[in-house]
Formats: structure tokens, sequence, C-alpha cells
């Protein structure tokens, strides 16, 4: 074949960069691989494929109460209508549902060969059949109520769900386990009972915590029961969506009649597939790394597994057994990892997490279920008024029909005659003769009278939040009493055991967060100490546009409260921050966090543990907004902060929360605007207020101004200002005089000479101080380096910027009494004019 040149010339060629396409195609495999296979969603607790799978039995009648049907009939349905992939997938993913050491609930009632424990495959589709099982009835309840959305599939011929109704939390019942491209999920299966009492008690007490939700659930239920070993492993992944719990066979040391003894294994770990465990225990023998067994039979039966492990006469049973958990499948560890989809986005999830995302899916099923039916009740109601005045007046209509040439202009005659619209003359000219008797017009009546009721009762449930929650309690109890049964796998307490929290050693760590919301935790000393001027080491790896903007120390078992600029506020204890590199950039906030896609983290506070803890605690949350509004609230009210979020305070629709620090109510406090002005007040000049008060001005600020900086003021400290081109002073605090709120302030600094002001803070002779540049630079400086001049004089030049960087923030920290060589000081910058001004008192 010859090369023709005018075909390739009249074909439209892109050139495109290899690596950004390959980057690019890699990104839209990744995230179809993430939202569309491996992932399920936290609502149903399905996967696409089982999604699919149950809607098209649902669409094709196979309910409890119909015969079986062959499972190539579902497969061949699924595959043409809504999953364009192989056979293979839907017929493995319709035999998992459909197996009882699989599921701990069954949402496929399968006949036939469905594989087994033993790892047996199963038959092929044309040989089984299947059916929808009892439980699955409740994932689709109320589908054709436009309770959930609808999308086209795959060839735009057919509508398919997005989500299921679900009546029961599905993702905690039967768990989850998935493999995606650089994530994986792997969510325990839980008993039905323990799980819908934890949601009522969330629906009864939405701030409850994790110990309330562990009083309810004591730990996942596995289809194969088992014996899960202490309870550490369980909190923490409850408490943080990880965790590792080991879990071990039952097994029992049973005398045989001939004196010898033989361990027999009634039940497995989940996943552990018996044929392959009889075979390891057999090599173990062979290759005598267990010595005392003399055989290895599998009586296992339809009453139940029955592995028994025969041992010789000499051996001592519990070191057997012992060996046999330290060197074979009887014992395994689990690992959780709680990922899901929340609005198409995985999301690392909490217990009380997973809870809450499911009980505000079924509030909207509810509301839309309730909404469908309140306009049908009032179509119908509608048509039942027509019928009613019809009959009413029904020699006339009888006039008027046999008075109209055809049907169309009867309608329009009647339409006119009574002020009927379209649809209740249709039905009046559609009536029978039967209708017009009395009996007739009387259950018309009692129709339109419980109509009536129901139309009330609809638009009471939509109006009344309480009513909603009282009827989602209500349906969810009722799916216990059905479906709920005893707890399958036993938890046993280890005595002397370890919780996660003592496990992580406590120390003081450096908590970073960059302006696009990563954050991590290191240790205080990574960072060493330089002289003024230096330029500084590189503190993480960043994007292009992003800037470390806030940075702290606290211990790893304190509390950390992260504010947002919405006015939320959450609360983590330090060692749930990941820790990162020196050049890592962190996990990004949004992880870790529900936080809006309009919103960012904009504070962050340390709580020492047992100020958290305490309810009678004298200290207050004072906030400070970038327009000058201050709020003090107990802290006490922030104790049910719980990973979620909860308001701190109200905000004007321009205005954001910026600045937070724990008071004592004895406090002074002293802001910094950009533009050079500052004031001091007493903390009780503001009075405390509720936790979702808006708040009252602290500063009267000029008209583009905003604030950039505030602090408790503390004599043993003194105040440093820091401009964005990179000068710095400390002044003594009796340098800002003591004012009332809410005036304009005194001069700061003369930002139309020096620059405008980057930051605020107290700090004492002995801190470090940590300045952040916008392109990500870091610096750590003694605080005794920076010269002590009055306000508001320019200072020395602390940190070099640059061209177009700026500084951005700062952190003081403790001296870490280590030192490392750096760039020499300018001698131009050691006595710049200004330094030595009088304090300016205007």
């Amino acid at each position: 074949m010859g090369f023709d040149e005018e075909a390739l010339a009249a074909q439209k060629i892109v050139e495109v960069e290899i690596a950004r396409e390959m980057r690019k195609s890699f990104l839209d495999y990744s995230m179809s691989v993430i939202t569309a296979r491996a992932l399920p969603d936290v609502r149903d607790g399905l996967k696409p494929v089982h999604r699919r799978i149950l809607f098209t039995m649902h669409r094709n009648g196979l309910d409890p109460q119909k015969p079986y049907r062959k499972c190539a009939d579902t497969v061949g349905a699924v595959l043409g209508s809504y999953h364009p992939h192989g056979d293979a997938s839907v017929y493995d993913a319709m035999v998992r549902l459909a197996q009882d050491f699989s599921m701990r609930y069954m949402l496929v009632d399968g006949h036939g060969n469905f594989g087994s424990v033993d790892g047996d495959p199963p038959a092929a589709y044309r040989y089984t059949e299947s059916r929808m099982s009892r439980l699955s009835v409740e994932m689709l309840t109320n589908i054709e109520k436009d309770t959930v959305d609808f999308v086209p599939n795959y060839d735009d011929r057919l509508k398919e769900p997005t989500v299921l109704p679900s009546r029961f939390p599905n993702l905690l019942v039967n768990g989850s386990t998935g493999i995606a491209v650089g994530m994986a999920t792997n969510i325990p299966p839980h008993n039905m009972t323990e799980v819908i009492n934890a949601v009522c008690c969330v629906i009864d007490n939405p701030d409850a915590m994790l110990e309330d939700l562990m009083e309810h659930i004591h730990g996942p239920d596995f289809p194969t029961a088992g014996i899960i070993m202490g309870r550490s492993g369980i909190r923490a992944a409850y408490g943080t969506g990880r965790g590792k719990m080991t879990v071990r066979a039952r097994a029992e040391i049973r005398e045989q009649k001939d004196g010898r003894y033989a361990i027999h294994v009634s039940e497995l770990p989940y996943t552990v597939n018996k044929a392959r465990l009889q075979e390891a225990i057999d090599q173990l023998v062979k290759d005598k790394r267990i010595e005392g067994v003399s055989a290895v039979n599998d009586y296992s039966s339809r009453e139940g597994m029955d592995l028994v492990v025969d041992l010789k006469r000499d051996a001592n049973p519990q070191v057997v057994l012992n060996q046999l958990y330290s060197y074979t499948q009887m014992q395994t560890t689990f690992g959780v990892i709680m990922i899901a989809l929340v609005k198409g986005e995985p999301k690392l999830l909490t217990l009380k997490q997973m809870i809450e995302h499911y009980i505000a899916f079924q509030i909207e099923i509810i509301t839309r279920r309730t909404q469908f039916d309140l306009k049908k009740a009032r179509e119908r109601a509608h048509i039942l008024e027509g019928l009613l005045v019809a009959l009413d007046h029904i020699d006339e209509v009888l006039k008027i029909l046999r008075a109209s040439s055809n049907v169309p202009e009867g309608k329009a005659n009647l339409m006119e005659r009574f002020g009927l619209d379209d649809v209740q003359a249709q039905a009046i000219v559609q009536m029978r003769f039967g209708q017009l008797t009395g009996l007739e017009r009387s259950k018309i009546e009692e129709e339109m009278a419980q109509l009536r009721a129901q139309i009330e009762g609809f638009e009471d449930l939509l109006t009344d939040p309480a009513k909603m929650m009282a009827q989602l309690k209500e349906e969810l109890v009722a799916i216990r009493e059905r479906f709920g049964d005893s707890r399958r796998t036993e938890i046993l307490d280890i005595s002397g055991e370890v919780d996660i929290e003592e496990l992580i050693p406590e120390e003081n760590c450096v908590f970073t967060m960059t302006s696009m919301g990563y954050v991590k935790r290191l240790p205080a000393d990574t960072y060493q100490q330089q002289h003024r001027g230096g330029r500084g080491v590189k503190g993480l790896t960043r994007r292009e546009e992003d800037y470390v903007s806030t940075m702290f120390t606290s211990s790893t078992h304190d509390y950390i409260m992260i504010f947002t600029s919405r006015g939320r506020v959450f609360r983590l204890l330090g060692y749930q921050i990941p820790e990162g590199s020196r050049n890592s950039k962190g996990m990004n906030i949004v992880n870790l966090l529900p936080i809006e896609s309009n919103e960012k983290v904009t504070a962050l506070i340390q709580v020492p543990r047992q100020l958290g803890e305490d309810p009678e605690a004298h200290s207050y949350v004072t906030m400070v907004t970038r327009q000058g509004i201050i709020k003090r609230t107990s802290l006490p009210e922030y104790r049910n902060a719980r990973k979620n979020g909860v308001i701190a305070i109200h905000l004007d629709e321009d205005d954001d929360l910026a600045w937070v620090r724990l008071t004592s109510g004895q406090d002074q406090v002293i802001l910094a605007t950009r533009d050079g002005m500052a004031i001091r007040f007493r903390e009780t000049d503001s009075r405390p207020l509720g936790r979702t008060a808006r708040g009252v001005k602290a500063i009267d600020l000029r008209e583009g101004d905003e604030v950039v900086g505030m602090d408790v003021v503390d004599a043993a400290k003194t105040i440093l200002t820091v401009s964005e081109t990179g000068f710095g002073r400390r002044s003594s605090p009796d340098n800002y005089r003591l004012q009332s709120r809410a005036g304009k302030g005194l001069t700061n600094y003369h930002t139309e000479r020096f620059g405008k002001i980057a930051a605020l803070a107290a700090i004492s002779e002995e801190d470090d101080v940590i300045l952040i540049a916008s392109n990500g630079v870091i610096i750590r400086i003694p605080a005794s380096q920076i010269r002590l001049v009055n306000r508001p004089s320019k200072g020395v030049r602390v940190m070099k910027t640059a061209e177009g960087e700026r500084v951005v923030t700062i952190a003081c920290v403790p001296a870490d009494g280590e030192e490392t060589d750096a760039l020499p000081d300018d001698p131009n910058e050691q006595a710049d004019a200004g330094d030595d001004l009088p304090v300016d008192d205007e």
C-alpha cells in the first residue's frame, strides 16, 4: 500500500505533548476507576456494578415471591442495558451478593452452586438461578417515587439510578472492599441491629461522641463469625477511618476417646479459604515447623464447619494451637480503610461521618418521597373535586354532553360552564353510569376526606424537621425488627491492651498549613536556627501558586481546633494530622475534614488536652475577623465540636474569620491593620456571646483597610511587627496605650514609607521567629536578634525577599538551641533611618 500524501494532508492532525497527554489520560482513567468501579457510594454502600444488578432484577420483576430465573438472563440484561464491560465482572459481582460467607446480609437469593468457603468457583451462569432477596427489596423501595436521580445509560436508550434509596445503612451493614488507583477501601461488615441502634442514637443526639456510638456498635460482625482480639483497633478505625484488628478462628481443644487431643476449628477469620488453610497446616507439619500433629481432616457439613487437627499422644494441645495462630491464617489482621465516595469524591470517613451522611441521604429520600406523594394526592383530589361538581349537577352535565357533537366539544362546554380544567373535564366524560349512584358518591366523598388528611400530613411532615427525623427512626426500627439478628463475631478484651493513643509518643511538633490547605506536622527541631537576614531553607514542596500560611507548635496529644473562613470549627487531636517530611507538602485538609468548596481553613489553635475536656473551664475562644469584628465564647461550648464541624461565629457576607486565641477572661488584646494602625483594649470590652452569635466591632477600619494580626498582650513579651517587605521590629506593649474597643487605634507603622504590614504577634526574648515568604521559603531566627525600638519605627531587615515576593505570615516557636551558618547581614540594613523614632501617640 503506497503512502497517500494528499489523504494525510486532508486529515486534521493535532500536535500534543506526549507527557501532557499521558498525564491527562492516566488521570481520566484513575478517576474512572475510583468513581465508576472500585469505591462504594457512602449513601447506599454499592459500587456501580452491584447497583446495576439490583436495579435490573427489580426492573425485570425478580422479586422474592417470583420464581428463580437463570443468572445468564440477568447478566445479559445488565450488560445490554447498563454495564458495557465483560460478563465475568457482572457475574462475579452477582455471585458475591449471593454468598453467605461473603455478605453479612445477602442481597441476592441464589439457587445452585455459588461457590464455597473452600474457594470452589461457582457454576457457570447458564446453570445457576437467582432472584432478589427480601432485604434487597428494601434497597429499592420507593425508587419509582422520584426519590433518587436518574442518568442516561451508556447509549442514551435508558435511564439508570445514580444511587439506590437504601432503607438501611448498607455500607456499614455489608461493608465493601475495592482497590482503585492510588487508594483502596476495606470496610468491614456489621450487625444490622447494632448499626440501626447507632443511627437512632445520632438521630436522638447529633452531638453523640464515639464512645456513645460504640455502646451500640461493639465492632465488626463478620459473616464467618470468628473472634476479634481487643478493642483498640476497633476504636482507631471508628475514630480515624483507619485501623487494624486481629481476628482469630474459633478453636476448641477436645479430648478423644483414645486419650489423645484434637483441635476443632468451627469458625474462620473473614475471607480465609478453608481448603488453603488445611493445605498450609499440612505443609507446616511436613516441614516440621509444627510438631505434634498427626492428621488434618475436614468434617464440615450442612450443619457447620468442623476442621479437625488431630494431635499425637505426647503433643501439648495449647502449644500446637498457639503455633497454628502464629503460622497460619487461623489468626489474621484485618486492615480497615473506610474510604467511600462522598458527592463523587473519595473521602476517608469515621464511623460518625458515615452515619451522618446516611441520615442526611435518608432525609433527602423522605423529603422527595413525601413531595411525590403530596403531588399525587393533590392531583387526585383535584380530579375528585371535578367529579363531585359533576355529581352535584349531574342532570345538567348529561344535558351538556348529549347536546355536544363529540367528546372534545363536550369537554369544552363542561369547562366553560363549571370552571373546570382539562384534567377534571376528561375525568367527567370518562365516568361510568354506575358512578352516578349514591353509594359511589359516598365513596368519592370518603376518598376526598382521606386525601385531604393525607395532604395535611404530607405538608406538616415537609415543614417539620423533627417529624422527618422521627419518621426516619420509625422506618429504621421497622427494618431492624424484620431483619435484625444476633451478633456472630465475638470480641475478646485483652488484659493490658494498649490503646492507639498510648502508642503515639507525646512530643512537640510544628504544624503547618499552606494557603491551598495542605497540612502536616513535623518535630519542632526540623527547622534549624539561622542568623537574621539569611535566605533560609526550603520548608516544603509546594505547587507553583501555593505558600505556607500558618505555622504553630503543639503536642501530639493536645487538641487542635480548626476554624474556617466561613466561621465553622472542627476539633482533632494533634496526632490525627499526618506527619510529613520537611520537603513534603502534606495532606490536603479536605481529606481530613469536610471542608466546603467555598471555605478554607484560616485559623488553627492549640488547646491543652485537660483544658479541652474540662466542662467548667474558665477560658474563652476569642475570634477576630478581617473586617474587625471580635467575639468571645466560653471554651466549653466547643467541647462537642465534632469532626464534621459546628458553627463558631455568624459572619457577614463579605467577612472572613481569620484569628482565634484562647484567653483567660482578664486579658488584653491587640490588633493591627494592613495600613499601619493598631488598637489595644481589654477583652472584657467584648462580652461573652453564644456559639452562633455574630460579635461586635473591635476596631473602626478606614476604607479599604483590613486586620492582618491579632494577639493577646503579655507584659513579659514584646509586640513584633513585620512588614511585607521583610522589615521587622519589636516594641514594648507600653508603646500601645490602652484604648476602648471600636476606636480607630494608634499609628503602628508608616506603611507609605516602609510597606504594608504582613503580621503582628506577641513574642518573648527566648522565642524563635519563623517567617514564611510567598514563594515558600522559610527562615528561623532568634527573636533577640530583632531590635527593640519604639513604634512606628521601621526596624531591621529580618528576611530578604526576592523581587515580586513578600512576607505572608510569621510563627513564634521556642528556641531549639541549634545554629547554622547563614548569609552575612547587609550592613546597609543595620541602622536604617527611622529606627529610633519617638513613640507616635496619634
